[in-house]
């Protein structure tokens, strides 16, 4: 679906690429909905999901109409600009194009073959070739396109995330029984890794799991919570709508996020941001995000993430510190900074 929004432009025209929008959004699509507000001053015209682009997980059918159809509505608004909040973008078509680039996470984890794997060992280089800037959600993630793709330090723009701080914030409710994570159930997030160290935990809370169904990973996750003999004490949620969210957090003991791997980390921004003491892997985009806020953990090691969940639990000194760095640690962090510095970065390349 395309529209024109902020009225009428003089001069040279945007298009916001934001068609690969879910409508469960996760990370990649709060960004978007975050950063839109503060692009409205640039007038641009907007492409968002209809029945005339592929979803997001339609991997080759969005590289067919990236490379065919979003090109002719380029020209067909006049536009002088692109900008994808995904690496996504015509290749050889004339489109002046700028990208948000968030991890390279399936080059890393990701299965050696594959359609997702063949985009980002051949395709992605392209893309990245061809824009005239990269945004990154991190320095990590910058580094990684360094490392990987010898792209140009002048070329990329680190502009971090962040959460909305007027729905993310402290409760005067007491915490209720229960360790969270939020997240996707992708390998790299190392849910097994968590179910692994909450069996070892002397304790008779819950674990609650908040995110999308993934029929590749949830049922065997599933399956190792019954062999663990946990079933009675974790929580699928599946999705929790944004509304549902910052309660999760503001009741939870604290959040456990022990990925191997994460480009920014945005759950751990978003629970500290609620007071909600933070336990996570200190590593890549989690470390530079939680900076000193977190309790940082070794992700493959179950007995390590044991260890921190019962002192959280069990050192009140501890959660009150984790507490108190995390709200001056997520203050640093405003969408109203990440659209604006998106705004004006765009602005100049018109």
């Amino acid at each position: 679906m395309l529209a024109k929004a902020g009225g009428e432009s003089r001069g040279r025209s945007l298009l916001l690429n934001f068609s690969c929008l879910r409508s469960q959004p996760t990370g990649l699509g709060v960004y978007a909905q975050q950063i839109l507000p503060y692009l409205q001053d640039l007038h641009p015209w907007v492409l968002t999901p209809g029945e005339s682009t592929p979803p997001a997980h339609a991997h080759l059918r969005r590289l067919l109409w990236t490379q065919t159809t979003l090109p002719r509505i380029y020209r067909r608004v006049g536009a002088s600009l692109l900008f994808s909040p995904v690496p996504e973008a015509p290749i050889g078509a004339g489109c002046r194009f700028v990208v948000t680039v968030h991890d390279l996470i399936p080059l890393r984890f990701g299965p050696p073959t594959g359609k997702l794997a063949a985009y980002f060992r051949y395709f992605l280089p392209l893309v990245l070739h061809g824009a005239i800037a990269i945004l990154c959600n991190s320095q990590t993630t910058a580094t990684e396109l360094q490392h990987h793709f010898a792209v140009p330090t002048a070329k990329l723009k680190v502009i971090p995330l962040a959460c909305d701080r007027q729905r993310f914030q402290p409760s005067p409710l007491p915490p209720a029984p229960y360790f969270l994570y939020v997240g996707r159930a992708d390998r790299h997030k190392n849910l097994a890794g968590l179910l692994q160290a909450f069996a070892q935990l002397p304790w008779a809370g819950e674990l609650w799991v908040a995110g999308p169904y993934d029929s590749r990973y949830t049922p065997v996750l599933q399956q190792l919570t019954q062999h663990l003999g946990l079933t009675q004490r974790v929580r699928w949620l599946q999705y929790v709508t944004a509304e549902a969210l910052p309660g999760l957090y503001q009741r939870a003991i604290a959040l456990v996020m022990p990925s191997f791997w994460e480009g920014f980390g945005l759950p751990a921004l978003e629970a500290m941001a609620c007071g909600t003491p933070v336990i996570c892997a200190g590593v890549a985009g989690l470390a530079e995000t939680t900076g000193k806020a977190a309790l940082h953990i070794d992700p493959h090691c179950p007995a390590a993430i044991a260890a921190a969940m019962n002192s959280v639990l069990n050192d009140a000194g501890l959660r009150d510190r984790l507490r108190q760095a995390g709200l001056e640690r997520a203050a640093q962090f405003s969408w109203e900074q990440t659209g604006r510095t998106t705004a004006q970065t765009l602005a100049r390349l018109l």
